[in-house]
Formats: structure tokens, C-alpha cells, sequence
């Protein structure tokens, strides 16, 4: 079980990921954090002349339902993941 704290570490420590990291996987970490800090979509999709925000507003959005533990022990998992992937590199 992750504390807010815990999880601030860890969104401080996703700043410092290398410059290699994917776009895609910074989308998923987008979406959790936003399900952490805000809870479920509350927005409309943007349009499509939108697509960097588009596509931050679908990663959201593919995590609707979670809960803010459930995100936030996700996103931590995350982080250290591609932490330790890069150390390896």
C-alpha cells in the first residue's frame, strides 16, 4: 500500500527518467498520476487538431475506474520498473 508521500517520491523520481524513455510509456504514467490526483475523467475528448492532448486525455482515460491506491501502487511499479531497465543500459 502506497503512502502520498511514497508516491510523490516517485512522481518527482519519473521527472529524472532518462531522455530515451518512450512516449507511450510516459502516457501510461500520465494517466495514473492524473487517476491518483483527480479520480476519473472530467473532461470531453479533445478534438482531433489536438492530438498531444488528445492522446494524454486517452491515456487518462484508459485508467478510468481505478482507484487512487490501485493507480498510485501502479505508477510507483512503473517508475521503478524503468528505473531499473535503465540502470541496465
Amino acid at each position: 500500500m502506497a503512502s502520498k508521500e511514497e508516491f510523490e517520491e516517485y512522481a518527482e523520481k519519473a521527472k529524472t527518467l532518462p531522455p530515451a524513455t518512450k512516449d507511450a510509456d510516459k502516457l501510461v504514467l500520465y494517466g495514473l498520476y492524473k487517476q491518483s490526483t483527480v479520480g476519473n475523467v472530467t473532461t470531453g475528448r479533445p478534438g482531433i487538431f489536438s492530438p498531444k492532448e488528445r492522446a494524454k486525455w486517452d491515456a487518462w482515460k484508459a485508467v478510468e475506474g481505478k482507484t487512487e491506491e490501485e493507480a498510485m501502487n501502479e505508477y510507483i511499479t512503473k517508475v521503478k520498473q524503468w528505473q531499473e531497465a535503465a540502470k541496465l543500459h
